[in-house]
């Protein structure tokens, strides 16, 4: 039996939660596939899968083995990549996926420039605001905002990714600046939409954390769009204040102060992390970029 091989199925499968769809990623017929899978549990002498007619499920056994076949998977597979590389110039296809507000505004731009010093790596970007996850996704190098994540990856912090509230001069002179949380009542909301839903506005009042979101006018995953709202005098927005400057130094939109702060969550410390796994650094395309944003993104926040 090609051990490595079936490692490999059960691996896909393990991901999938399906033979078909594993086949179908490897090219062989289901059958064959799940055949393989069944010699390597006769190997190890353990059940790996429960399988019944509409899903397919680790078993407890399964989910360590997994796991840790998982990281050594990725350890031969960046080993291999690094021997095949091994060049003082950077090449061959880099996969990246970054988060929309941040790739369109700072990261297509830098990876421009990036292409300049770096002709033969050719960017693979994918721009989202669904979780990426480094080896299932084929993803070289992920870029998320939120909190630093477990260790199984490697988190550079690229820049605080704070959230302020704004407004138009024009609204604030119509309906006026509120000066505590509960008078947002009375104001009109612009809300970004991630994958969790609508960004809350909430804030610590008497103990205790209260949603003091303004009445609804308008909710989107896009940030260019809800700009162009708030600019117009439609409603007061909260965005990261990296997304917000050029618009601050403009005076197209001004801050818009509450006692307490408005926050978006109850944890502070959010942030834009730059993420990749340690075992693949050794890649020369991998290196190359994670050393060119780590050093460009910080000339940007200084």
């Amino acid at each position: 039996m090609d051990q490595l091989r079936a490692i490999k199925y059960f691996v896909k499968v393990a991901e999938t939660g399906s033979f078909s769809r594993a086949a179908e990623h490897f090219q062989v017929p289901p059958s064959s596939l799940s055949r393989r899978v069944a010699d390597l549990e006769t190997l190890l002498g353990a059940t790996l899968l429960t399988r019944s007619t509409r899903v397919v499920r680790l078993t407890e056994i399964g989910q360590r083995y997994y796991r840790d076949i998982s990281e050594v998977l990725s350890q031969l597979d960046a080993t291999d990549e690094a021997v095949k590389l091994y060049q003082t110039e950077p090449m061959g296809r880099l996969r990246i996926s970054a988060t929309v507000g941040f790739g369109e505004l700072i990261l297509l731009p830098l990876m421009d420039r990036f292409n300049q010093f770096y002709p033969e790596v050719q960017l693979d970007i994918t721009l989202s605001d669904e979780l990426s996850v480094l080896d299932r996704d084929d993803v070289d190098i992920a870029i998320r905002g939120g909190y630093a994540p477990d260790a199984r990856v490697v988190a550079i912090k690229l820049m605080s990714n704070d959230f302020i509230a704004v407004a138009a001069p024009d609204y604030l002179a119509q309906y006026g600046t509120p000066s505590h949380p509960l008078d947002l009542k009375h104001h009109k909301g612009l809300y970004f939409r991630t994958p969790q839903g609508p960004t809350r506005w909430i804030c610590e009042l008497d103990g205790r954390w209260q949603d003091v979101s303004a009445p609804s006018v308008g909710v989107a995953n896009t940030g260019r769009w809800l700009l162009n709202r708030a600019i117009r005098g439609e409603g007061i927005l909260m965005l990261p204040e990296w997304v917000l400057k050029p618009y601050l130094e403009r005076g197209e939109l001004v801050p818009v102060v509450v006692t307490p702060a408005l926050q978006i969550t109850t944890q502070p410390g959010l942030a834009i992390y730059l993420l990749y796994q340690k075992t693949r650094y050794q890649v020369p395309k991998i290196r190359a970029a994670v050393d060119f944003l780590v050093s460009e993104v910080a000339l940007l926040s200084d």
